[in-house]
């Protein structure tokens, strides 16, 4: 009987070696720690206030057009009407290819989004890295990220603190 327990100990023993190690960063804590971050997102946004403000100007330049044609429409002679009508169509085609350049998928807002915070994400992502090897863990997950939901998290393996650390930031524990 002493033997078949010593046998089980060894075996959880030697599965307990084995175990990997698990932990987890919030990204959104991280980000608000790095003040190029913060300025990133200012530029992002004066950017994006300017653009939009061309794209409500052009649109209002439109609807100014339409009221003025409905305005003179019963003055008009049919050519006069439609050279006025597709003149009106232009204009809108012309709004909606600037907000499409400008907002769309693959826009001028995304193309300067992923050049002004790719590298912060990058170094974000070199240090977790880092971190993760000098603990040797060997998951890291993203509590922030919508993907990956955790429905409890023990604060004994938030390593964000450390990441902010390693980017050679002071952490704030009234940032949350």
């Amino acid at each position: 009987m002493k033997k078949y327990i010593l046998i089980c100990i060894l075996l959880f023993t030697g599965m307990g070696a084995f175990a990997q190690k698990f932990a987890y960063v919030d990204t959104e804590y991280i980000l608000k720690h790095l003040p190029d971050y913060k300025s990133s997102l200012n530029q992002l946004n004066v950017l994006s206030q300017q653009w939009q403000k061309q794209v409500d100007n052009n649109f209002t330049e439109i609807d100014k057009m339409y009221k003025a044609y409905q305005a003179d429409q019963v003055l008009l002679t049919e050519d006069m009407r439609k050279r006025r009508e597709n003149d009106i169509i232009e204009k809108e085609k012309q709004a909606k290819e600037f907000q499409r350049k400008i907002f769309g998928p693959e826009g001028e807002l995304f193309q300067a989004r992923a050049k002004l915070l790719g590298p912060i994400q990058d170094g974000v992502t070199k240090a977790v890295a880092e971190v993760a090897k000098s603990k040797l863990l060997d998951f890291i997950f993203d509590k922030s990220s919508e993907a990956t939901m955790m429905i409890y998290a023990s604060s004994g393996y938030d390593v964000s603190n450390d990441v902010i650390k390693r980017l050679g930031y002071k952490p704030d524990s009234s940032i949350k």
